[in-house]
Protein backbone atom coordinates (compact mmCIF):
# COMPACT_ATOMS: atom_id res chain seq x y z
CA UNK A 1 0.00 0.00 0.00
CA UNK A 2 0.94 3.51 -0.42
CA UNK A 3 0.46 4.93 3.00
CA UNK A 4 1.04 8.95 4.00
CA UNK A 5 2.27 8.71 8.28
CA UNK A 6 2.36 11.27 10.63
CA UNK A 7 1.29 11.77 14.53
CA UNK A 8 1.83 14.63 17.16
CA UNK A 9 3.94 13.51 19.20
CA UNK A 10 6.75 15.13 16.28
CA UNK A 11 9.07 13.70 13.62
CA UNK A 12 11.86 12.44 16.31
CA UNK A 13 9.37 10.09 18.40
CA UNK A 14 10.80 7.03 18.61
CA UNK A 15 7.55 5.62 18.40
CA UNK A 16 6.97 7.30 15.15
CA UNK A 17 10.44 5.40 13.96
CA UNK A 18 9.15 2.23 15.42
CA UNK A 19 6.01 2.47 13.00
CA UNK A 20 7.27 3.89 9.81
CA UNK A 21 9.78 0.80 10.30
CA UNK A 22 7.59 -1.90 10.79
CA UNK A 23 5.40 -0.21 7.56
CA UNK A 24 8.59 -0.03 5.45
CA UNK A 25 9.50 -3.80 6.86
CA UNK A 26 6.19 -5.03 5.42
CA UNK A 27 6.70 -3.75 2.44
CA UNK A 28 4.34 -0.71 1.96
CA UNK A 29 5.22 2.34 0.32
CA UNK A 30 5.40 5.25 2.79
CA UNK A 31 5.78 8.63 3.02
CA UNK A 32 6.02 10.29 6.45
CA UNK A 33 5.15 14.20 7.11
CA UNK A 34 5.24 14.66 11.13
CA UNK A 35 5.01 17.96 12.89
CA UNK A 36 8.84 19.44 14.09
CA UNK A 37 7.82 19.33 17.75
CA UNK A 38 5.32 17.42 19.71
CA UNK A 39 1.54 18.77 19.10
CA UNK A 40 -0.78 16.65 21.65
CA UNK A 41 -4.37 17.96 22.63
CA UNK A 42 -4.32 20.11 19.69
CA UNK A 43 -7.44 18.61 18.03
CA UNK A 44 -7.79 19.10 14.33
CA UNK A 45 -6.99 22.43 14.87
CA UNK A 46 -4.57 24.43 11.54
CA UNK A 47 -2.13 26.54 11.54
CA UNK A 48 -4.28 29.77 10.66
CA UNK A 49 -2.36 32.81 12.33
CA UNK A 50 1.32 32.24 10.65
CA UNK A 51 2.96 30.95 7.61
CA UNK A 52 4.15 27.39 8.08
CA UNK A 53 7.25 25.88 7.18
CA UNK A 54 7.67 22.10 5.08
CA UNK A 55 11.29 21.05 4.83
CA UNK A 56 12.62 17.44 3.30
CA UNK A 57 14.49 15.86 5.97
CA UNK A 58 16.45 12.45 6.47
CA UNK A 59 15.66 10.17 9.68
CA UNK A 60 16.75 7.03 8.38
CA UNK A 61 13.68 5.84 7.91
CA UNK A 62 14.52 4.62 3.75
CA UNK A 63 11.69 6.54 2.81
CA UNK A 64 10.30 10.59 1.89
CA UNK A 65 10.08 12.60 5.05
CA UNK A 66 8.91 15.70 5.93
CA UNK A 67 8.77 18.12 9.39
CA UNK A 68 6.19 20.64 9.03
CA UNK A 69 6.41 23.39 12.36
CA UNK A 70 2.82 23.38 12.15
CA UNK A 71 -0.41 20.71 13.60
CA UNK A 72 -0.94 17.52 12.15
CA UNK A 73 -4.12 18.46 10.52
CA UNK A 74 -1.26 20.86 8.73
CA UNK A 75 0.84 18.00 8.03
CA UNK A 76 -1.71 15.95 6.52
CA UNK A 77 -3.41 18.46 4.56
CA UNK A 78 0.13 20.04 3.10
CA UNK A 79 1.37 16.91 2.40
CA UNK A 80 -1.88 15.87 0.03
CA UNK A 81 -1.58 18.99 -1.25
CA UNK A 82 2.03 19.85 -2.22
CA UNK A 83 4.29 17.04 -1.13
CA UNK A 84 3.36 13.35 -1.83
CA UNK A 85 2.86 13.81 -5.72
CA UNK A 86 1.24 10.70 -6.34
CA UNK A 87 -1.96 8.79 -5.15
CA UNK A 88 -2.06 7.00 -1.67
CA UNK A 89 -4.53 4.56 -0.14
CA UNK A 90 -4.78 5.73 3.21
CA UNK A 91 -3.27 7.64 6.19
CA UNK A 92 -1.72 6.12 9.38
CA UNK A 93 -1.07 8.52 12.31
CA UNK A 94 0.79 7.85 15.35
CA UNK A 95 1.96 5.65 17.19
CA UNK A 96 1.18 7.93 19.81
CA UNK A 97 2.42 7.97 23.68
CA UNK A 98 -0.51 7.03 25.32
CA UNK A 99 -3.80 5.72 24.79
CA UNK A 100 -6.46 8.03 23.28
CA UNK A 101 -9.92 6.66 24.28
CA UNK A 102 -12.82 7.99 25.21
CA UNK A 103 -14.95 10.90 23.89
CA UNK A 104 -12.97 12.90 26.51
CA UNK A 105 -9.61 12.74 24.62
CA UNK A 106 -10.73 11.41 21.01
CA UNK A 107 -11.92 14.98 20.52
CA UNK A 108 -8.83 16.45 21.76
CA UNK A 109 -6.27 13.97 19.90
CA UNK A 110 -4.00 15.74 17.48
CA UNK A 111 -3.14 11.73 16.39
CA UNK A 112 -6.76 11.32 15.98
CA UNK A 113 -6.89 14.09 14.26
CA UNK A 114 -3.57 13.45 11.47
CA UNK A 115 -6.27 10.32 10.75
CA UNK A 116 -9.47 12.78 10.44
CA UNK A 117 -7.85 14.98 8.30
CA UNK A 118 -7.77 12.08 5.73
CA UNK A 119 -11.06 11.27 5.87
CA UNK A 120 -12.23 15.28 5.08
CA UNK A 121 -9.67 14.30 2.00
CA UNK A 122 -11.96 11.53 1.66
CA UNK A 123 -9.51 8.92 2.28
CA UNK A 124 -9.40 6.07 4.58
CA UNK A 125 -7.07 6.78 8.27
CA UNK A 126 -6.09 4.96 10.82
CA UNK A 127 -4.54 6.31 14.38
CA UNK A 128 -2.72 4.33 16.91
CA UNK A 129 -1.93 4.79 20.14
CA UNK A 130 0.15 3.16 22.82
CA UNK A 131 -1.14 2.52 26.25
CA UNK A 132 1.43 3.79 29.09
CA UNK A 133 0.94 3.94 32.71
CA UNK A 134 0.99 7.77 34.27
CA UNK A 135 4.49 6.95 35.83
CA UNK A 136 6.04 5.65 32.87
CA UNK A 137 4.43 8.66 30.72
CA UNK A 138 5.49 11.40 33.53
CA UNK A 139 8.96 9.44 33.03
CA UNK A 140 8.30 9.37 28.71
CA UNK A 141 8.41 13.11 28.85
CA UNK A 142 10.82 14.23 30.93
CA UNK A 143 13.49 11.97 29.12
CA UNK A 144 12.65 12.99 25.60
CA UNK A 145 9.92 10.05 25.00
CA UNK A 146 12.69 7.42 24.89
CA UNK A 147 11.63 4.32 25.90
CA UNK A 148 13.37 1.90 28.23
CA UNK A 149 14.11 -1.28 27.27
CA UNK A 150 11.41 -3.20 28.21
CA UNK A 151 8.50 -0.60 26.35
CA UNK A 152 10.89 -0.55 23.41
CA UNK A 153 10.20 -4.16 23.34
CA UNK A 154 6.32 -3.62 24.16
CA UNK A 155 6.46 -0.85 21.43
CA UNK A 156 8.17 -2.88 18.95
CA UNK A 157 5.27 -5.74 19.22
CA UNK A 158 2.40 -2.84 18.66
CA UNK A 159 4.39 -1.54 15.63
CA UNK A 160 4.08 -4.71 14.00
CA UNK A 161 0.64 -5.22 15.26
CA UNK A 162 0.32 -1.99 13.12
CA UNK A 163 1.79 -2.90 10.15
CA UNK A 164 -0.57 -6.33 10.25
CA UNK A 165 -4.11 -4.56 11.06
CA UNK A 166 -3.01 -1.64 8.44
CA UNK A 167 -3.74 -3.20 5.20
CA UNK A 168 -7.14 -4.60 5.94
CA UNK A 169 -8.36 -1.55 8.08
CA UNK A 170 -7.41 0.92 4.84
CA UNK A 171 -8.77 -1.32 2.36
CA UNK A 172 -11.62 -2.54 4.03
CA UNK A 173 -13.23 1.23 4.57
CA UNK A 174 -14.77 3.00 2.01
CA UNK A 175 -13.21 6.51 0.18
CA UNK A 176 -15.40 9.21 1.09
CA UNK A 177 -17.05 7.45 4.14
CA UNK A 178 -15.94 10.44 7.03
CA UNK A 179 -14.89 7.15 8.95
CA UNK A 180 -11.48 6.24 10.79
CA UNK A 181 -10.40 3.79 13.00
CA UNK A 182 -8.91 4.19 16.07
CA UNK A 183 -6.63 1.77 17.55
CA UNK A 184 -5.06 1.83 21.01
CA UNK A 185 -2.85 -1.13 22.10
CA UNK A 186 -2.55 -1.97 25.69
CA UNK A 187 0.50 -1.35 28.06
CA UNK A 188 1.78 -4.97 27.95
CA UNK A 189 1.01 -5.54 24.36
CA UNK A 190 1.92 -9.19 23.04
CA UNK A 191 1.90 -10.98 19.84
CA UNK A 192 -0.95 -12.33 20.62
CA UNK A 193 -3.00 -10.25 22.20
CA UNK A 194 -6.46 -9.97 20.48
CA UNK A 195 -8.41 -7.08 19.52
CA UNK A 196 -11.76 -6.10 20.47
CA UNK A 197 -14.47 -4.29 18.81
CA UNK A 198 -14.95 -1.13 21.17
CA UNK A 199 -17.25 2.02 21.61
CA UNK A 200 -15.89 5.53 22.99
CA UNK A 201 -15.75 5.33 26.86
CA UNK A 202 -18.27 8.42 28.56
CA UNK A 203 -15.76 10.54 30.05
CA UNK A 204 -16.22 14.14 31.91
CA UNK A 205 -12.69 15.61 32.60
CA UNK A 206 -12.98 19.25 33.99
CA UNK A 207 -10.36 21.07 35.95
CA UNK A 208 -7.51 20.28 33.49
CA UNK A 209 -6.03 23.67 34.30
CA UNK A 210 -4.19 24.77 37.92
CA UNK A 211 -5.84 28.00 40.21
CA UNK A 212 -4.13 31.26 38.66
CA UNK A 213 -0.88 31.77 40.10
CA UNK A 214 0.45 34.60 40.85
CA UNK A 215 1.62 35.90 37.46
CA UNK A 216 -1.57 35.38 36.01
CA UNK A 217 -1.11 32.21 34.20
CA UNK A 218 -2.94 28.52 34.94
CA UNK A 219 -1.19 25.19 34.05
CA UNK A 220 -2.30 22.12 32.70
CA UNK A 221 -3.21 19.23 35.09
CA UNK A 222 -3.66 15.65 33.87
CA UNK A 223 -6.26 14.14 35.31
CA UNK A 224 -8.07 10.83 34.19
CA UNK A 225 -11.64 11.89 34.58
CA UNK A 226 -14.89 10.21 35.16
CA UNK A 227 -16.47 7.10 33.10
CA UNK A 228 -19.46 7.48 33.65
CA UNK A 229 -20.17 4.52 30.52
CA UNK A 230 -22.66 2.10 31.04
CA UNK A 231 -21.71 -1.74 31.45
CA UNK A 232 -22.31 -2.58 27.57
CA UNK A 233 -21.11 -2.67 25.05
CA UNK A 234 -17.05 -3.01 25.87
CA UNK A 235 -15.69 0.62 25.81
CA UNK A 236 -12.03 1.61 25.05
CA UNK A 237 -11.04 1.93 28.15
CA UNK A 238 -12.22 -1.33 29.60
CA UNK A 239 -10.65 -2.50 26.87
CA UNK A 240 -7.36 -1.55 27.22
CA UNK A 241 -7.35 -2.31 31.10
CA UNK A 242 -8.08 -5.64 30.21
CA UNK A 243 -4.73 -5.85 28.44
CA UNK A 244 -6.58 -5.82 24.93
CA UNK A 245 -6.33 -3.94 21.46
CA UNK A 246 -9.11 -1.71 21.39
CA UNK A 247 -10.26 -1.16 17.76
CA UNK A 248 -13.23 1.55 17.63
CA UNK A 249 -14.97 2.67 14.36
CA UNK A 250 -15.42 6.84 14.57
CA UNK A 251 -17.94 7.21 11.88
CA UNK A 252 -18.38 11.08 11.54
CA UNK A 253 -21.60 11.28 9.49
CA UNK A 254 -23.39 9.83 12.58
CA UNK A 255 -22.65 12.67 14.66
CA UNK A 256 -25.67 14.00 16.16
CA UNK A 257 -28.27 11.87 14.75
Amino acid sequence: MKLLVTNDDGVESVFLHELVAALVKAGHDVNVVAPVTEQSWTGASKTRSKPVRSAAVNRGFGCPTWMVDGTPSDCVNIALAHLVKTPIDGVVSGINVGMNASLGFILASGTVAGAWEAAIHGLPAVAFSQDVTEATYAHLKDHGSVPDGELLSTLKVSAAHAARLTPGLISGTKKHSFTIHNVNFPARCRADTPMRQTVPARLFVPGLFSPRDDEGTHRLIWRIGEDVSPAEPLTDRSCLAAGLISHTVLDYTKLGL
